[in-house]
């Protein structure tokens, strides 16, 4: 009786660290990498080949999936980093010896992703990623906006520009030069209006005119909503995302529209950002004259720049060297 106990307990402790090893994240990804790798007798029996086995679960980060934050509603996912076993094993071969600088690694994408998630707005990036997206609202301004497209293809930042129906009805030249810029046009309503006021017909009139006049001048239906003066209500939310639009709102504001001098704005802003901060702004001379400096400090501190599209993307910001899954 007692031997047929501890059979039955050492059966239980078997099974509790199986299900254990499965269970961890880096063990589950290890184990497909192994399904999928070409390993020999004599990697097995390499010295160098186990080590970076042995050390490869230190550098493993895990993805981030997307989700609705309590504070912050939609958040973008992040994918994670693994370390390509194969491949940096074919790196450091040569030399013989563990290597950190050549391990090689790739990413590892989240398993729920935004597209997966229930209508809300956006106010800012994942917060691992060292990116900002400049918003630039566009109703008025037009004698700014050539100067700011010089200072953005300068420095090679590509911005989200947001533009009122209305203004590209009477502007179609100027909103062909930002999209001929590269940069990414989004819906800012057709009459500036206080969409939280607006009845169903009324929200989706203003959203469905805008995306028609952008699509008939360049050729690009919007994917990206922003409501003038941040104002909203959960129905334009709802119908922005049953055009195939997500609501998009900022977590950094210059405050623009009140003609602050230069210092000011750059100090309200640096004071300010963040990973994953979306900067809202508007063709002004506050914004024209403090852009070069606010991009120049903003890529001091270690930020990239993109779009809003860019800024959602999953894909994890690395300078360390990595093989697509």
């Amino acid at each position: 009786m007692q031997r047929k106990i501890i059979h039955f307990v050492g059966f239980v402790l078997i099974i509790t660290i199986s299900i254990g090893f499965l269970e961890n994240p880096y063990t589950s990804s290890y184990v497909e990498q192994m399904k999928h790798a070409s390993v020999t007798v004599s990697k097995h029996q390499d010295t160098l080949y186990d080590k970076i086995i042995a050390r490869a679960e230190e550098y493993y980060i895990p993805a981030q999936n997307a989700e609705i934050d309590r504070v912050w509603k939609t958040t973008p996912g992040y994918n994670g980093l693994e370390v390509d076993i194969e491949e940096s094993y074919k790196k450091m071969k040569e030399k013989g010896v563990f290597d950190e600088k050549l391990l090689v690694y790739r990413q590892v994408k989240p398993k729920i992703h935004l597209e997966d998630l229930p209508a809300e707005p956006i106010y800012r990036g994942n917060p691992e990623k060292p990116m900002v997206s400049f918003l630039i609202n566009v109703a008025w301004g037009n004698e700014y906006i050539p100067a700011m497209l010089e200072t953005l293809n300068k420095y090679h930042v590509k911005a989200t520009f947001f533009l009122e129906g209305r203004w590209v009805k009477e502007n179609p030249e100027m909103a062909k030069m930002i999209v001929d810029a590269g940069h990414e046009v989004g819906n800012h309503s057709y009459t500036h209006p206080d969409m939280s006021q607006l009845s169903p017909s009324s929200i989706r009139e203003q959203l469905v005119k805008t995306n028609e006049i952008i699509k008939s001048v360049t050729d690009i239906t919007p994917t990206w909503f922003a409501p003038p003066s941040g104002s909203f209500k959960k129905e334009v939310v709802t119908i922005a995302d049953e055009m195939n639009m997500n609501t998009v709102l900022w977590s950094v504001d210059t405050i623009d529209w009140q003609r602050p001098e230069p210092h000011v704005l750059i100090d309200r802003v640096i004071s300010k950002v963040h990973n994953g901060a979306l900067i809202l702004m508007h063709p002004t001379s506050s914004t024209s004259k403090s852009l070069e400096t606010l991009i120049l400090t903003i890529k001091q501190k270690g930020y990239s720049f993109g779009s809003v599209s860019m800024m959602v993307n999953e894909e994890r910001l690395v300078t360390i060297e990595q093989t697509d899954e």
